[in-house]
């Protein structure tokens, strides 16, 4: 299940891609399948081994395209272990919410991209979010856990003060919000309330098998409920006076 759309955000060949705080890696995949050369970081030494392993199997098994690379590494956001300008693309997905420091991790991000570079960032929609955390506290108050909800404009808002252009934002999952509405108020790690188990169903299906019915609802519905906010932008190129005024 991606959030990021790649048809607003295209991937060309051999391009550099970090995925940051990639989590179970599903953004990092969708990118070595469109054959760029990725590096998969995450502080989480668990995930990055899982990651690893199914990188090396996407390998075995052919899915991704000649000239295409892939690397799955532990790291801390707000210190990236790359030189200035070390990739073409940044995303982050759902990682920013977690994070007291997002101006430091903007400015990271901004750092490793080239100019021209392209940045993709998505964190829970400011209305579901709002929700889940009214109807528990557990959702939130937990070592790791959801510290801000953003509204778009703060978000877009901290892109541009970070040196950021953005281009395009819209929002997704729809329909995972009533799930998590549900986990809420059954309790976050209650999975046994029938209508969790109901709902999780659900979504399984839609995942696995893409009915034209589920599709055509959450389009219509991602705008009013949609989960996730994502929000693309580049790295503009410095003029030339620009250019001298910082050096």
């Amino acid at each position: 299940m991606l959030t990021v759309d790649f048809s607003r955000f295209p991937l060309a060949p051999g391009d550099r891609v970090l995925d940051l705080g990639c989590g179970a890696g599903r953004h990092a995949f969708e990118c070595y399948r469109r054959g760029a050369q990725v590096v998969a970081l995450d502080q989480n030494g668990e995930e990055i081994r899982e990651v690893a392993k199914w990188f090396a199997a996407m390998k075995e098994a052919g899915e991704a395209p000649e000239g295409a690379t892939a690397t799955a590494m532990e790291g801390d956001a707000l210190n990236l272990p790359f030189p200035d300008e070390s990739f073409d693309v940044v995303i982050i997905s759902e990682v920013m919410e977690h994070i007291p420091d997002d101006k430091g991790v903007l400015a990271e991000m901004v750092r490793v991209l080239r100019p021209g570079g392209r940045i993709a960032v998505t964190v829970p929609r400011y209305g579901p979010e709002k929700v889940c955390w009214a109807l528990s506290d557990a959702y939130h108050e937990v070592e790791g856990g959801h510290i801000r909800i953003y509204k778009a404009d703060e978000l877009l808002a901290k892109m541009r003060e970070a040196g950021l252009k953005p281009y395009g934002q819209h929002h997704a999952h729809a329909l995972h919000s009533p799930y998590w509405w549900l986990k809420c108020a059954f309790g976050v790690d209650n999975d046994k309330a029938l209508p969790v188990r109901a709902y999780h169903k659900l979504l399984v299906w839609d995942i696995m098998k893409k009915p034209l019915v589920t599709r055509l609802a959450e389009q219509a519905l991602n705008p009013i409920v949609g989960k996730s906010f994502v929000a693309y932008a580049t790295k503009p190129h410095l003029a030339p006076l620009d250019k001298v005024a910082a050096k």
